[in-house]
């Protein structure tokens, strides 16, 4: 959306991001559908939308439909990158709100009532290209609430999860037809030994808010070059292993719902990075994902990379983009990675 409410050149780079991920087979796009306050918004300030960015994130929409693609959108981020909790609490203090911190996103009335003011927004929006309204678009997979929730002043989750319940059934009062997903990394509960050393404080209780009867699959996450810095090439892959069969198990046996890999990659910017090193970590993941798909019938569904953009998309570089014209090593990977899943899903069905 940031992209296509640029220029007219900008928008050919949308349909390049698409089409590049679609002739490698690939068919899920996780993109978001916020951007709140600052350069090229979306929401200007609460209840206040730019007409040209909407109509941006309806080029998207419109686009993804063309190429097959179906969209995963996410609502609002963590983070501080295109607004997220911070800009929420901010316009709540600058109407007198008694707010302290970022965490009072998921507690303060009127921050909450901002938030649900923008799912109704978003998902009774008519798009302009396509005059459909996204809560009847089936281009869309699913609405995620937030991405990577996290709440350092209540690392027992009960926080968040409270939220998550509340934003759960509003989104389903409006939207019974599509998924919903919480948009989780998949950080266990306060001291959990499945958690990476140093991120047993996140605020999150996995199982518990993924119990949810309003969410309709888990989704984890995975960074271990942040999560396990200066470990081995051999450490970080066996951890991501053990962390995805970990959370299929879960899936599996609690949660008794679909599992997505959501987000994972590793950045260029590591030191000692190489392409091969790239390589064969995301291949070894991608059989992982596979072979436990397999093993599950399906349970774990898939899994997202991030992040992939197109040539001219610099100032998106984050280290972990790959632009599959430029990387055809990886490019093979990810195409081979989408045959395998998409036989596998016509055997199991």
């Amino acid at each position: 959306m940031n992209m296509a409410a640029g220029s007219e050149y900008n928008r050919t780079k949308v349909v390049d991001v698409l089409s590049e991920a679609a002739a490698n087979g690939l068919t899920v796009c996780r993109s978001w559908a916020f951007a709140d306050g600052g350069d090229r918004a979306l929401q200007l300030s609460p209840g206040v939308y730019d007409e040209h960015v909407f109509q941006a994130l309806d080029y998207v929409i419109s686009e993804a439909k063309n190429q097959g693609i179906r969209l995963i959108l996410s609502l609002v981020n963590n983070f501080k990158d295109f607004g997220g909790r911070a800009q929420y609490v901010k316009w709540a203090q600058q109407a007198g709100a008694l707010v302290n911190n970022t965490d009072d996103f998921y507690t303060n009335e009127l921050v909450k009532q901002y938030y649900k003011d923008h799912i109704k927004r978003v998902l009774t929006r008519i798009n302009s290209i396509t005059q459909m309204a996204y809560r009847d678009d089936p281009t869309i997979m699913a609405w995620e609430l937030i991405n990577e929730p996290r709440c350092a002043s209540d690392p027992s989750g009960k926080t968040v999860h409270t939220w998550v319940q509340e934003m759960a059934n509003y989104t389903k009062s409006i939207d019974e037809k599509h998924l919903l997903e919480v948009g989780m990394e998949g950080f266990y509960g306060y001291s959990n030994q499945y958690n990476p050393p140093g991120f047993n404080r996140i605020g999150t209780d996995y199982i518990r808010t993924n119990l949810i009867k309003e969410i309709d699959f888990a989704t984890i996450h995975a960074y271990p070059d942040l999560w396990l810095s200066g470990k081995s090439e051999e450490i970080q892959k066996d951890f991501v292993q053990q962390w995805i069969w970990n959370h299929l198990l879960v899936s599996t046996k609690i949660l008794q719902k679909p599992l997505v890999f959501t987000e994972f990659g590793k950045s260029g910017k590591d030191p000692g990075f190489t392409e091969s090193n790239r390589d064969t970590f995301l291949e070894a993941i991608y059989n992982t994902i596979y072979n436990l798909a397999r093993t599950s019938n399906g349970t774990l569904a898939g899994g997202l990379i991030w992040q992939l953009l197109a040539e001219g998309m610099d100032s998106y570089s984050d280290g972990y983009d790959i632009v599959l014209t430029q990387a055809l090593s990886i490019a093979k990977i990810i195409s081979n990675q989408s045959y395998a899943m998409s036989e596998l899903a016509n055997a199991l069905n």
